[in-house]
């Protein structure tokens, strides 16, 4: 986990400087706390892609405290608006509840957000915590999807169900669903086709894979994860918006979260859409996938040395 922590720090790097700088400098730069003082900490915010409605909670909640416990100067507000960020990211226990019940999950999203190698490091994640894990290719587009999942099937030491090229992926997701009922299995991964959230098609048969698993899996328990690519900010909020329409989206797979400037998209996404970010990426490997952590998240962001925090 330790290596995960520096390495996510490491990964926030750019947005680090594109936001934490521009904080700081607000905190030296202003002697009170004044409405002008609020305006420049709400654009830096904003522009660092931490979006309208999340930075609106956050200015408020630190309104809220720096009223109630009476601070005058600018440098006390640092630990309040960190710990109202991590406030407004914090994921609910109840979130995960998939990894310890009998679960479909199925993961969606464009193409090229790694969404294949989320579904394999997932599949990784739940081996571990000594559960059955089958994962479906329901991508049956993409030549290379199929070959791409059975490697990393082979890493994590799970089974995998394919279909033919081209074929219907519902009828994979039909052929998964039967294996995993017969097989006893705890959790059922589906990888779907990159679609573009713009080809009707392709929502559509998202939509009939779903009625699939409603009419041969009752009562089991559903998971809709999008993966979405950290380093496309905004756009990646869209894409869950779009998605939305289509699927009952239950939680985000953020990745790429290595090298992008753009990390505070991870608290606009949560904010504006009332999905929680369950899972973070920052790398290839298999164990750079892990759940989402907001204390951890907030501290690498802010490079805060909790015990320092704690103290100040």
């Amino acid at each position: 986990m330790a290596g995960f922590f520096s390495k996510l720090k490491e990964g926030l790097n750019k947005t680090r400087n594109n936001i934490v700088q521009g904080i700081d400098s607000v905190f030296s730069g202003f002697s009170s706390i004044d409405e002008d003082f609020y305006e420049e900490l709400e654009e830096i915010l904003i522009m660092g892609d931490i979006g309208v409605n999340a930075t609106g909670d956050i200015l408020e909640r630190l309104r809220k405290q720096v009223k109630e416990n009476h601070i005058k100067e600018p440098a006390q507000c640092k630990a309040l608006l960190i710990e109202s960020i991590k406030e407004q990211m914090r994921v609910e226990e109840t979130a995960y509840d998939f990894e310890h019940e009998q679960s479909v999950v199925l993961v969606i999203g464009v193409n090229g957000v790694g969404k294949t190698t989320s579904v394999g490091k997932l599949a990784g994640i739940l081996k571990d915590q000594g559960r059955k894990v089958l994962i479906a290719a329901a991508d049956t587009y993409r030549a290379a999807a199929c070959e791409q999942l059975s490697e990393w099937a082979n890493r994590a030491g799970v089974d995998l169900i394919t279909g033919t090229q081209g074929a219907d992926p519902s009828s994979v997701v039909y052929d998964a669903v039967s294996a995993a009922k017969a097989r006893h299995v705890d959790v059922l991964i589906c990888d779907t086709a990159g679609r573009l959230h713009n080809k009707k098609n392709l929502m559509e048969e998202l939509k009939k894979m779903n009625r699939i698993i409603d009419r041969e899996f009752p009562g089991v328990h559903r998971e809709n994860l999008i993966v979405l690519d950290g380093t496309t900010g905004q756009n990646a909020l869209n894409q869950a918006r779009e998605f939305g329409e289509t699927a009952d989206l239950t939680g985000i797979i953020l990745t790429k979260m290595d090298g992008t400037s753009k990390g505070g998209i991870a608290v606009a996404i949560q904010s504006e859409l009332h999905i929680p970010v369950k899972y973070i990426g920052v790398g290839e490997k298999l164990d750079d996938l892990q759940k989402f952590d907001s204390e951890q998240f907030v501290n690498a962001l802010f490079d805060v040395d909790t015990q320092a925090l704690q103290e100040e």
